[in-house]
């Protein structure tokens, strides 16, 4: 019996006239996953995308498991394909759905018939499968209300399609639909989230990491490229730049006060992270900042730092609390890691006293004491690429 996965779409089927787009986005999102399950064929209808196989090599475990973290996707079933007449639609039901029952004690059948040619209607196909299942698995109840598991018969362009249960897909539209966006990736808890919820929203992210060494350490850095990999199991792929901010840190601690080293820090990171993405193409900076989490994240000091950058600054976490954060964090696998005890270069020379509510005009004297220019170029002079993929085929 043939096999297949159906994937169902999420808020792009409201895009009117760019949907033809968005549709080829995802085709071309999950062809690129696909790599190393074998052979499928992949298309689009009717508000789903099929995955295929081509033969039996073909690994379909893998497929939906990688399919489900492809963002555009609000659910995916795996189903049988026959054709569509009543007696193979009966028939299918007894043979494939019963796997799905087992240690159930009731269920309901549903049924969609998107070809309306199709002479049987939905209420007597439910009847069909419903009645075929209980022929097998007789001791199972029908509960229209609150079954415990849902069996479905789709009639659609193709043939009928029976499957049971839906897993929930990763919703969000699909990778690149929104350009492309830079990410300050630390080696803590919120960075990784906040490009995990921007890549959802359509954007391209590539990361940009700050290390300070020898002040940082070499698992420091490894602990942020494992960071990025993980946050590739949702994005495919990711180009991972590193700055050093030895030298500038080194300054900040010879010239300015203590209060306002943290302050000048970010700005200098937002200055090298601005000129970073305008030189690879990037239209906006994400930040993991959450509104009054630490000192540089109040609204004043968010002010002081991003009053350097002409880029916009997304920052899908500033009305979240740390619990909401670590919840996704655990949920899209990036939390274990970002919880060893490697230090980042934040952490290095922190101010016992830091302001939290800045003046700019302040700020802005204590970086007189710098040669501001001279520093960022020296810093920027140190960007080295790495390209990460937790998809290694």
């Amino acid at each position: 019996m043939k096999e297949i996965i159906l994937c169902k779409y999420g808020e792009i089927v409201l895009k009117g006239l760019n949907r033809g787009t968005f549709e080829a986005m995802l085709v071309k999102e999950l062809q690129k996953r696909l790599k190393g399950c074998g052979n499928f064929k992949v298309y689009h209808e009717q508000s789903t995308a099929y995955i295929e196989p081509l033969d039996d090599d073909a690994d379909l475990d893998l497929a939906m498991e990688r399919a489900g973290t492809v963002f555009g996707f609000v659910s995916l079933s795996r189903a049988c394909v026959v054709e569509k007449n009543v007696e193979a639609i009966a028939a299918a039901a007894k043979e494939y759905l019963p796997q799905f029952l087992h240690g159930a004690k009731s269920f309901k059948a549903e049924a969609k018939r998107s070809d309306k040619r199709f002479p049987v209607k939905s209420p007597e196909l439910q009847q069909l499968v419903g009645g075929a299942v209980l022929e097998v698995m007789p001791r199972l109840k029908v509960d229209v209300h609150n079954p415990q598991v849902v069996v479905r018969v789709e009639i659609r362009e193709y043939g009928a399609y029976l499957h049971a249960g839906v897993v929930r897909g990763a919703g969000g539209i699909p990778t690149g639909s929104a350009g492309k966006a830079l990410l300050l990736l630390s080696g803590g808890i919120d960075s990784p989230v906040a490009g995990y919820m921007m890549a959802k929203r359509g954007c391209v992210v590539e990361s940009l990491h700050f290390e300070s060494f020898p002040y940082t350490s070499e698992q420091a850095r490894e602990k942020v490229m494992e960071l990025a990999k993980e946050v590739t199991v949702y994005t495919g792929s990711m180009k991972v730049g590193v700055i050093s901010l030895t030298k500038i840190q080194e300054e900040l601690v010879k010239h300015c006060e203590e209060q306002y080293f943290t302050l000048l820090l970010r700005r200098f990171m937002m200055r090298l992270a601005n000129r970073v993405a305008k030189r690879d193409g990037a239209l906006a900076l994400i930040t993991g900042e959450s509104l009054g989490q630490v000192a540089s994240q109040t609204m004043q000091a968010l002010h002081v730092t991003e009053s350097v950058v002409d880029l916009p600054v997304f920052r899908p976490l500033i009305g979240m609390d740390k619990e909401e954060i670590i919840s996704i964090s655990r949920k899209i696998g990036t939390f274990d890691t970002s919880i060893l005890p490697f230090e980042d270069c934040c952490t290095v020379f922190t101010p016992k006293h830091p302001k939290t509510r800045p003046d700019l005009e302040k700020v802005i004297e204590q970086e007189k004491k710098l040669d501001v220019q001279a520093l960022e170029d020296e810093a920027f002079a140190t960007l080295n690429y790495r390209w990460v993929s937790y998809y290694e085929d």
